[in-house]
């Protein structure tokens, strides 16, 4: 009896891991675009949703148009002078930036030893390679991620404590973020 009982135990959990994050995604989407669509008062439940995602394909069709980035380059400069919006815009827009943008900057991953005693390491990206500009030579500027966050940490850390991985950016990312869960081999993502 205390077999079946753990047989089924152990199928209730397998069944919950597949379905808990299926249910969990599928509900913050349609929330989403409940959410959205009442925001706009639209008939059609999605609609708002395809009409945010279309207008911000079109900003960015235009934003590769050379006249527009005229008009972009004007823009962040104007936003660049107004005290408060220029920290505040000018973090989002790299933050952004360095995600989905041309100069992708989490594209090095790198195992940072952070306390050599100890033997602790832990997984970021080199966001900058060269500090000789703020007259910290053989430094480099590494960013750490939180695990299930959207935060992280920044440190200037001498070059020889860190080691460059053979694995993408996003791997990394996603091993980090998932706490160590998701794994590390880049077939499984």
């Amino acid at each position: 009896m205390d077999h079946i009982f753990k047989r089924i135990l152990r199928y209730f959990f397998s069944g919950t891991l597949f379905i808990v994050p299926l249910l969990a995604t599928v509900y913050v989407i349609y929330i989403s675009f409940r959410e959205l669509d009442d925001l706009l008062e639209l008939p059609y439940p999605g609609l708002g949703f395809a009409i945010i995602f279309l207008a911000i394909t079109l900003f960015g069709y235009l934003t590769t148009n050379f006249a527009f980035q005229t008009f972009t380059h004007w823009f962040d400069r104007l936003m660049n002078k107004i005290p408060l919006v220029k920290l505040i815009y000018g973090a989002i827009k790299d933050l952004l930036d360095a995600f989905v943008g041309e100069k992708k900057k989490f594209n090095k991953p790198v195992l940072v030893e952070i306390n050599q005693e100890n033997k602790l390491y832990q997984i970021g990206f080199i966001t900058q390679a060269d500090l000789k500009e703020l007259g910290l030579k053989d430094m480099v500027s590494v960013y750490l991620p939180h695990s299930y966050a959207f935060s992280g940490l920044h440190y200037i850390i001498p070059k020889e404590r860190v080691t460059p991985l053979n694995i993408s950016g996003p791997a990394a990312m996603k091993y980090i973020v998932s706490g160590g869960v998701s794994g590390i081999t880049e077939g499984k993502f």
